[in-house]
């Protein structure tokens, strides 16, 4: 397992190793201990699986206030996602950046996404399937989100039509949010 620094401080993209043979390939996508021995001391407590039926569709920006955020652990399963995390963490040296990674069925990589970020996704293609580990378990009263076109962080999505939910069509920017993140 390769755990891969971003120019984003606590904002990982993990590669597990493939073992391919005949009968197909083999990876370990997730150890406790490999992440504890790189300094990743995170206590997974729920797995979370998403379909998103057409290509096109933009989960997101989501995060949970404190004391409920979360951090996630995204893999995309079947088909292929942008995924974004937005840093929202006053006083970072990085607030209001974002980093982006292709993530996809055939490449295997992993996103890892700290508490103090909203996180959303981009599907690229029909039928893709998401997985993700939280840390903290859902709690709606500290639900928030953010638009995925807010331009004060301006998230290239390469898509100016993306299909929405109801709720991220409603979202609020962030300079009118009560996100409440501290570095």
């Amino acid at each position: 397992m390769e755990i891969i620094k971003t120019y984003i401080e606590d904002v990982y993209i993990i590669e597990t190793k493939v073992f391919k043979d005949n009968r197909g390939w083999f990876t370990e996508s997730y150890s406790a201990k490999k992440f504890r021995d790189n300094g990743l001391d995170i206590e997974f407590i729920q797995d979370n699986h998403s379909l998103s039926k057409e290509k096109g569709v933009l989960r997101g920006l989501h995060f949970q206030l404190e004391p409920k955020a979360q951090t996630k652990l995204v893999r995309c399963i079947r088909g292929s996602i942008y995924d974004v995390a937005v840093d929202l963490r006053e006083g970072s040296p990085t607030y209001k950046k974002w980093f982006g990674v292709e993530l996809s069925a055939e490449n295997k990589k992993q996103f890892l996404i700290p508490r103090g970020f909203a996180h959303g996704f981009l599907t690229l293609s029909d039928n893709t399937e998401v997985q993700y580990k939280i840390d903290e378990y859902y709690a709606p009263e500290y639900d928030r989100s953010i638009r995925f076109d807010d331009p004060e962080i301006n998230v290239d999505w390469g898509i100016n039509n993306p299909i929405l939910s109801e709720k991220d069509q409603k979202a609020s920017l962030l300079k009118n949010s009560d996100c409440n993140f501290k570095y």
